[in-house]
């Protein structure tokens, strides 16, 4: 989700679902120990409970960065060993640490000895080539398991599909390698102890009760992003079944409220404006209203209101 879970989309999404763990986007522990940390790690208190993602594979580096995360009140670190892009594998960070379990646990040591808040390992079922001393995917994945485990990882997010490092791009990583949830069931019942979270292909409220059946919890990716007010049904559904549906209309108001306030220390209307587009889908006059606010973001005059506006074409559907 990088590029898309940016602090000005969790405070929206915050907006739909009070309980909701959300999760930043990756970011590099060099950058944050070596650049401008409290720009990096801004947040809205909203926003919690909130996760800090980090990637990296320097165990000192990556124990500064989670020190600098947990000063700024995250409430959990997470260290991203699932990530396919080539740009992240120069780096010798995401999905290619899988085939380093040695290093990963490491990583796991220092940052917990780091921070006092939980410290989480984000992974794949399997990356594509193996190391060269494993022939089994799955006893290489649970031999990373165990290992990261042993380190003192209590929590797997585990996106059910295998990482194709070369010649796939991340987009093609998230939708040609099959998903195989029942690999994840079977680390689940292998590492009782160890709670397991399911990532990868999730998309409806009938999915997300099925899998809760099986798994320590579920993750939304883009499916949130495109369809946020699912979150909003899903809390009411699993998390409170008492909770009122948060209504449309207020949550672009607040998040207007939000944006001025935002505006008034320097971040960009567009940067913000891009994440809301997607609470109406599915509904009438949809279309008019992204579009609205597509063309208007841009006027040099564009401001906040602009989201109270273009309510009016939904009001008139």
């Amino acid at each position: 989700m990088m590029d898309y879970t940016d602090r000005h989309c969790r405070f929206f999404l915050r907006l739909l679902s009070p309980s909701a763990l959300l999760y930043t986007e990756m970011i590099t522990a060099a950058a944050i120990v070596r650049g401008d940390a409290d720009r990096l790690l801004a947040f809205d208190t909203a926003e919690h409970p909130v996760a800090l993602q980090l990637g990296g594979s320097d165990p000192v580096e990556l124990a500064k960065a989670a020190a600098a995360g947990e000063a700024m009140g995250y409430d959990e670190i997470n260290l991203n060993c699932g990530c396919p892009s080539d740009r992240v594998r120069s780096g010798r960070f995401g999905a290619c640490l899988m085939g380093e379990p040695a290093l990963v646990a490491d990583c796991i040591v220092a940052m917990r000895e780091a921070v006092r808040v939980p410290v989480t390992v984000k992974c794949r079922i399997g990356i594509d080539p193996m190391p060269a001393d494993q022939t089994d995917e799955y006893r290489m994945l649970t031999g990373f398991i165990s290992r990261v485990a042993g380190a003192g990882c209590e929590v797997f997010v585990v996106h059910a599909r295998r990482a194709m490092l070369n010649g796939l791009s991340p987009k093609e990583n998230r939708e040609i390698p099959p998903l195989r949830y029942d690999v994840v069931s079977r680390l689940r019942a292998d590492f009782p102890g160890i709670a397991f979270v399911l990532n990868g292909g999730v998309k409806t409220l009938d999915e997300v009760r099925n899998h809760l059946r099986d798994f320590d919890g579920v993750m939304l990716g883009r499916e949130a992003y495109r369809h946020p007010y699912l979150l909003a049904l899903l809390h009411q559904q699993v998390v409170d079944p008492d909770a009122g549906l948060p209504d449309r209309d207020q949550v672009v108001e607040r998040f207007a409220e939000y944006a001025q306030a935002r505006m008034a220390e320097g971040h960009r209307l567009r940067t913000m404006v891009r994440h809301i587009q997607g609470l109406y889908a599915g509904l009438p006059n949809v279309r008019p209203w992204r579009r609205y606010l597509s063309e208007q973001v841009g006027q040099p005059s564009a401001g906040p209101r602009l989201l109270v506006d273009a309510l009016r074409i939904l009001r008139a559907a």
